[in-house]
């Protein structure tokens, strides 16, 4: 029974190991990478997904920010109006409480006839009517006009607030988006960034992870290795993590920041383990090589060719890290030790860091 039983298990592992080697991307020729270890694609192409959706969600709400901010300045913009039209009103109602306690002084009490009887001067008195009708009619007018004024600008006011509190809710719904985004790509990147720890310690890599590029259409032929980025250790610094001087420029990233390369070029190198942990290496024309360490993950394969701008991994902290970050490097030979400054490199191929 025994016996019978073990053939279809092992009938069973076979076919599973053939559906594992047929589906396992193609190595890139070097002694370095093995299969069965790095990040599966679907890891990685989640974080760069989740990278870009997070960037994506940050504008949004950086722009309703900024929406919500104008629509305030002018609420309060029509509020201090409608104060301004407020104060008006208020005047003129004084001044015609004035002109109705002067008329009631001087007799205003009496019909218009008996007025003129009592005066010494009716035509003076007729006049002094007229002009207190006039003036009772511009001031009746003034007072319909700045009541029509008012009510318009309490409607602006009031639109601009219940549009700037339907802005307020609606950053707030963006802003639990923007949370619950960087939240899964934070997951997201650990998990990467276990895996790649996980291809170090075996010393082997998978074959590239192609990433879904968006559009880019640069037209210098050399960018930074990443978009947006802090500096830290920088070339020739020293520090107990090195054996004399620091050979690169480090840029503090995030794990699972798409890295680009430099120029135009070939990789001659993509390797695991040692103290860069996951590395690639790119040739450039004019003698010079470009490295990229502490990877998370690789979207290129050695001999690949490579364009400006075009992404060929994702950063991480794998190897001698102290956190997460590329190193960046430019040799005179794709091997260690043959550094020179990049900062300035870049410069005179105009990339200011």
């Amino acid at each position: 029974m025994r016996l019978i039983r073990r053939r279809p298990l092992l009938a069973t592992v076979l076919l599973c190991a053939l559906a594992v080697l047929a589906a396992r991307p193609s190595d890139g020729g070097d002694g370095a990478r093995a299969p069965g270890h790095g990040a599966p694609a679907s890891v990685s192409a989640q974080v760069a997904k989740l990278y870009a959706e997070a960037a994506a969600a940050t504008r949004r709400y950086e722009a309703g920010q900024r929406q919500a901010a104008r629509q305030r300045s002018e609420a309060q913009r029509l509020e201090k109006l409608l104060d301004r039209e407020r104060r008006e009103i208020s005047v003129l109602r004084e001044d015609l409480g004035r002109l109705a306690r002067s008329q009631y002084r001087n007799g205003g009490g009496l019909p218009l006839t008996a007025h003129m009887i009592l005066a010494d001067d009716p035509d003076e008195l007729m006049r002094g009517q007229r002009v207190f009708s006039q003036a009772n009619l511009a001031l009746d007018n003034a007072l319909e006009k700045g009541a029509r004024a008012e009510a318009r600008l309490a409607r602006d006011e009031a639109k601009a607030a219940a549009a700037w509190k339907k802005l307020e809710k609606r950053n707030r719904q963006l802003a639990d988006l923007k949370r619950d985004i960087e939240q899964k790509l934070e997951t997201a990147r650990w998990q990467l960034q276990g895996q790649a720890d996980a291809s170090v310690a075996a010393g082997s890599c998978r074959g590239a992870v192609r990433l879904d590029q968006p559009e880019t259409n640069f037209t210098d032929p050399w960018v930074a290795p990443v978009e947006t980025y802090e500096l830290s250790a920088s070339y020739g610094s020293g520090g107990a993590r090195w054996a004399s001087r620091h050979t690169g420029q480090d840029f503090a990233v995030p794990i699972g920041t798409p890295v680009r390369a430099v120029g135009q070029g070939k990789v001659v190198r993509v390797s695991c383990g040692g103290a860069f942990g996951i590395e690639i290496v790119v040739q450039h024309a004019g003698g010079y090589y470009t490295q990229y360490a502490h990877l998370a993950s690789v979207a290129v394969d050695q001999g690949d060719h490579v364009t400006a701008g075009q992404w060929i991994g994702q950063s991480g902290t794998s190897g001698n890290s102290t956190g997460p970050h590329l190193h960046f490097e430019v040799r005179v030979t794709p091997e260690m030790g043959s550094a020179v400054n990049p900062v300035p490199w870049l410069a005179r191929r105009g990339v200011s860091l």
